[in-house]
């Protein structure tokens, strides 16, 4: 049966493994997240999707936290029930099989909702040090509704020539993207390749090769949530080569490593949201009650036209 899996694998780009994960286990990790959120720590960092800011749980008040679209990155560095669904004993001698060598499990990604990402593919901001020696994986934490934002790949696609870009390397660089999206539009087209939707039930897995082609679907419903877990695996040869720390877990490994960066600015953010509300008794009384997720929007909105500053 693996060995089936692994040829398709090869040929298509990815494998479904269809409720691979129990509801129960799938909830009791989303239980675990929500009250980390609730937490507010400062060592979880999170990317705002609506306008590419990095922060940290702990910067955002809890209005943003509940309301706004983000990637919360890396909960995989302290929470077990998160690095079990990413190294379990079942899956990780499917990841074995599939990436052709041990596993190492590099980041983590958890969305609440719909990425609305542009077709992409791994490889060109996560590269490796050896080609092809990176997988991921997509874990569905409830059923994905149609109108949510699905996930949506191409077929195939794993098997175009990567462009090479200016720095000599695959790895993207920011102002080249226009012609390597345009390149892939191209590629796609003259191959013959088609996008799929992948309307995921929860517990269901999607293995991915990093240069399958794939991104979120539009969000036709803001109010709908498609809660996920992506996972990236560099190879442990890689890893290790890198001197990167690992801990061994069931055939594979996960990267100790240190938490991204967070930019000043987001503790200027910060600051201004507290002196804010502090000022304005009655702003933080309209936040509190979820009129406004922030001091900072109500600011932008109304408070700079009326005068208020800090």
């Amino acid at each position: 049966m693996r060995y089936l899996l692994k040829q398709y694998f090869d040929e298509s780009g990815f494998a479904i493994l269809p409720s691979f994960y129990s509801p129960e286990q799938i909830d009791e990790v989303v239980d675990s997240i929500t009250e980390r959120k609730l937490d507010q720590p400062m060592n979880v960092t999170v990317d705002l999707l609506d306008t590419g800011e990095r922060s940290f749980l702990g910067l955002l008040t809890p209005q943003e936290i509940a309301t706004r679209r983000m990637k919360i990155n890396d909960l995989y560095l302290d929470m077990a029930g998160v690095r079990e669904l990413a190294l379990s004993e079942r899956i990780a001698p499917i990841l074995l099989d599939l990436l052709g060598h041990l596993p190492a499990l590099c980041n983590s990604l958890y969305f609440e909702k719909g990425s609305q990402q542009p077709a992409h593919v791994d490889s060109i901001y996560m590269t490796p040090t050896t080609p092809d020696h990176l997988i991921a994986i997509w874990v569905a934490l409830e059923d994905a509704h149609v109108d949510s934002g699905q996930l949506e790949y191409y077929p195939g696609s794993h098997k175009i020539e990567q462009m090479i870009f200016s720095n000599g390397t695959p790895h993207f660089v920011p102002d080249e993207m226009p012609r390597w999206h345009a390149y892939m539009d191209a590629e796609v087209e003259r191959h013959g390749f088609e996008k799929k939707t992948f309307s995921a039930r929860k517990g269901d897995v999607l293995i991915w090769h990093a240069n399958l082609l794939h991104g979120g679907g539009p969000i036709a419903d803001p109010s709908r949530t498609r809660k996920s877990l992506v996972f990236h695996y560099f190879s442990a040869d890689d890893a290790t080569n890198l001197d990167l720390k690992l801990h061994p877990m069931s055939c594979g490994f996960w990267i100790d490593r240190p938490i991204q960066d967070v930019p000043e600015e987001a503790f200027e953010r910060a600051r201004f949201e507290k002196a804010y509300l502090t000022k304005y008794p009655d702003v933080a009384r309209a936040v509190k009650e979820s009129r406004f997720v922030s001091g900072i929007q109500h600011y932008d909105l109304f408070g700079k036209a009326e005068g208020r500053s800090i």
